[in-house]
């Protein structure tokens, strides 16, 4: 699943509220009362939407542009890239602009989640939509790279607060963490549906369009033929209809968490009192070195799963002879991926953040060896991808294929080539730049611990620094 948008550290201005939150409610005269479970359940399936469609578009956004629409290579790497891109901006932007703005009745973030969730579902449908195939190829790339945009703008304005509702849930410290573990299932759960569902409905439509490659003329979409002419249109289809179910559990989850969470206001919490220009605050962060040491590392992690995730469903079609069946690795990839949370969760317990992460991380690179180097062979890639499983993290992929055109059925020697280099030795490269940066952040387990304590001293005291925190609310947090 995908971390609270990992490599996506709470923004400037709703950095520290946790830390002053939780002294607070442990260090307070009164005791608050105990957080009951149909808000903790409640608050937990608003996490869905973000793992949902997050995971959703990571795996099916580049073939869906590549194969569906037929956009050039270039322009969908653009798209992808220019959106994350966007999403990077927005983030810090939108976390800053709720800190500024004043609390209403409903309080300070639930509004910003409630009135973002229909531009969100408007817009995460339109991404899925296809143009008329008379419309310029210009036009169709500023048709995606638009909507995509408005649906990052859409999700920054509903993930953010949300990430930032857990300490003004109300309850204790243990209230809070047990809330969060509610999240933290829903979301593999989400994670799941979304990827299942959309992976259902559009897996054998692609297997369809393969299948039309025996006509005589080798070409995959041969706009003479109604049949062929058909399967595009139906996969198209597919895909909208995939789209409208994930939204309609938007906005489910959304009225969910509407009606069961009612935002308390934290004694000690900046929201109501940052004065900070955003600027000096995002200097602040950047210059705390452990944060940037992590953000360095879960940088080029985040990059190696993005580029093994996006590629996937491309791979297996286009590279390993699998279409039609890319959807059924995939869901084993995430049920295997949910199994091993726990087991995760012992070992880091047991062992330490620092081997988790390294163990976890190598178990990739064989999986991704193999996946590359075999074709045509379901049952080996199904236990690659449960070895895979073991360390999956999801994000996006920004791709450029060497002469690949949508319109054929066999690609030249170079597409085939720049498949396996993405699927293998870039993640893998990636991963050990990483792995290696790691080795470098300087918070290991004996310093968390007294930095816990530090961290309570200075509760009392209304005091939470970016060190006492771990950093400021790094991306590792979930580790």
């Amino acid at each position: 699943m995908l971390p609270d948008r990992p490599g996506r550290a709470p923004p400037p201005g709703l950095t520290h509220a946790g830390g002053s939150a939780a002294a607070s409610s442990s260090h307070g005269e009164m005791q608050p009362a105990p957080l009951p479970f149909y808000r903790k359940l409640c608050y937990a399936i608003g996490g869905a939407p973000y793992q949902m469609t997050g995971n959703a578009l990571g795996f099916f956004l580049q073939i869906f542009l590549l194969d569906v629409v037929q956009l050039e290579p270039f322009h969908s790497s653009l798209i992808l890239f220019l959106g994350r891109a966007w999403d990077a901006v927005t983030d810090p932007a939108v976390g800053f602009l709720i800190s500024k703005s004043p609390r209403r009745r409903l309080g300070k973030l639930i509004p910003w989640i409630v009135s973002s969730t229909p531009f969100g579902v408007v817009f995460y449908c339109l991404v899925w939509s296809t143009p008329s195939d008379a419309m310029p190829v210009s036009l169709k790339f500023l048709w995606y790279l638009t909507m995509y945009c408005f649906f990052q703008t859409s999700m920054s304005c509903y993930h953010v607060p949300y990430s930032s509702l857990t300490m003004f849930l109300g309850g204790n410290q243990r209230d809070r963490d047990s809330a969060t573990a509610y999240r933290m299932g829903v979301e593999v759960f989400s994670t799941l549906v979304g990827s299942g569902i959309q992976g259902q409905i559009v897996g054998g439509y692609h297997a369809s369009m393969m299948k039309s490659c025996s006509v005589p003329n080798g070409t995959l979409y041969n706009s003479t033929s109604a049949g062929l002419s058909d399967t595009l249109e139906n996969t198209r289809r597919a895909y909208v209809i995939a789209s409208m179910v994930l939204g309609s559990l938007y906005c489910m989850a959304c009225l969910i968490l509407f009606l069961g969470v009612k935002e308390q206001p934290g004694p000690l919490s900046p929201l109501g009192r940052t004065q900070l220009p955003f600027c000096h605050s995002l200097r602040i962060i950047l210059g705390h070195l452990p944060y940037v040491w992590l953000l360095g590392g879960f940088l080029f992690m985040s990059l190696a799963f993005q580029i093994a995730q996006g590629i996937f469903a491309f791979f297996c079609t286009h590279a390993a002879g699998l279409a039609g069946r890319f959807q059924h690795l995939m869901l084993i990839m995430l049920v295997v991926a949910s199994l091993s949370i726990p087991f995760w969760q012992w070992f880091l317990v047991r062992f330490g953040k620092k081997p988790a992460v390294f163990v976890g991380l190598s178990l990739i690179i064989p999986a991704l060896i193999v996946i590359t180097l075999v074709t045509h062979n379901f049952l080996v890639f199904v236990f690659m991808v449960v070895l895979a499983g073991c360390s999956m993290a999801v994000l996006y992929l920004l791709p450029c294929f060497a002469g690949y055109r949508a319109s054929d059925c066999t690609h030249n020697p170079s597409v085939i080539l720049t498949l396996q280099i993405l699927m293998a030795p870039v993640p893998i490269t990636l991963l050990l730049i990483a792995m290696a940066i790691f080795c470098f952040y300087p918070i290991d387990e004996e310093r968390r611990k007294q930095m816990r304590v530090e961290m309570e001293a200075a509760g009392n005291k209304g005091i939470v620094t970016p060190e006492q925190t771990d950093g400021p609310a790094h991306p590792g947090s979930y580790l």
